[in-house]
């Protein structure tokens, strides 16, 4: 398969301090790739060095064949939808969508097509008439994406589109931006700091730690088979193990020593017995309900907090109980080796 999308070796400083720390990553036309990170990892500065709106010091970026690091933004054909929604608040939703299909000075008739066809597309024919004060931050989200999509870019990137948004809504305009991606075969870059969004609407979730991308995956390898420590404890829930944690409780993992980590999934700890797992006496210090989720936090002897999830669960647990943990259910990470 070809790339549509390469970068190389991408490094962009501000003064002293490296914001990019030579980037390289493909994307195939079509796909759908996050970029997911804590605040500060560089993922919207990256994206904005696509766009043009950040100039790096070193490295090449290539969109269908052609390099476009030195281009201009207006030259470089790609969309960009900002948290803010920039639209223009003099104007109804048509002329929203419609302005940069003006600029191109398409016919009218044809223009009407495609700026109707693309209001049906996110679902707000009805409001084509209304100013854009007047809508929802959902609505107004829509009317942005329409009109990126307006001019038919090669890519379109999306800054943390979504993060102003209540929950409800959020939800809905993930699934909607989804289903549009796939329907139009459109090759997107989304930017987030919410892991759960990533997983739940990516093709591919790249992880940005410091200005470097440190795994790169699928959302079930990233969650199943995280790179090292860092992935494992900013993708979801973890327990984490040093081997003389372990030792106490099992010999399966005290020849690995210290080159490792051992993490455990909350919902992969069993409250009864399994046969083949190890077993950790603990005592129940708290009960959490998050919605179907019940959340039980335990403590060892040793007084190491273990967590425990469970789907749609009311049982009461007594206060000293036992946990089970299958030595397969262990992710085995390698312990990063400090500089010296």
């Amino acid at each position: 398969m070809t790339n549509y999308l390469t970068i190389r070796d991408l490094s962009l400083s501000f003064g002293e301090k490296k914001i990019l720390k030579n980037v390289s990553f493909d994307v195939q036309k079509g796909e759908f790739v996050t970029l997911l990170g804590p605040s500060g990892c560089g993922k919207s500065t990256l994206l904005r060095c696509i766009a043009g709106l950040e100039q790096p010091q070193e490295g090449m970026i290539e969109l269908d064949g052609k390099e476009i690091q030195m281009q201009p933004t207006k030259d470089r054909d790609i969309g960009f939808v900002f948290q803010q929604y920039a639209l223009f608040p003099t104007m109804t939703v048509f002329e929203n969508v419609a302005f940069g299909l003006r600029v191109k000075k398409m016919s009218n008739e044809e223009l009407h097509q495609r700026v109707f066809n693309l209001l049906d597309l996110v679902q707000l024919t009805e409001f084509s008439a209304v100013n854009v004060q007047r809508l929802s931050g959902g609505q107004k989200q829509r009317v942005a994406l329409a009109r990126a999509l307006a001019t038919e870019p090669k890519i379109l990137l999306l800054d943390e589109p979504l993060s102003a948004l209540d929950a409800k809504i959020r939800k809905q305009l993930q699934k909607d931006l989804r289903r549009i991606q796939r329907e139009l075969n459109m090759t997107m870059i989304f930017v987030t700091h919410d892991q759960e969004e990533a997983m739940l609407i990516s093709d591919r979730v790249f992880v940005l730690e410091a200005g470097e991308i440190v795994q790169a995956s699928s959302p079930f390898e990233l969650y199943t088979a995280p790179a090292n420590p860092f992935v494992a404890d900013f993708i979801g829930n973890n327990i984490c193990f040093e081997w003389f944690e372990l030792e106490e409780y099992t010999a399966d993992f005290s020849q690995m020593g210290n080159q490792y980590l051992y993490y455990i999934r909350p919902e992969l700890i069993s409250m009864k017995p399994l046969e083949g797992a190890f077993r950790i006496p603990v005592v129940l210090n708290n009960v959490m309900t998050l919605g179907n989720i019940r959340r039980y936090h335990f403590q060892t002897s040793s007084g190491k907090e273990i967590v425990v999830d469970r789907l749609n669960d009311w049982q009461e647990i007594p206060e000293t109980h036992s946990l089970y943990i299958d030595t397969e259910d262990v992710i085995v990470v390698e312990a990063r080796v400090a500089n010296t």
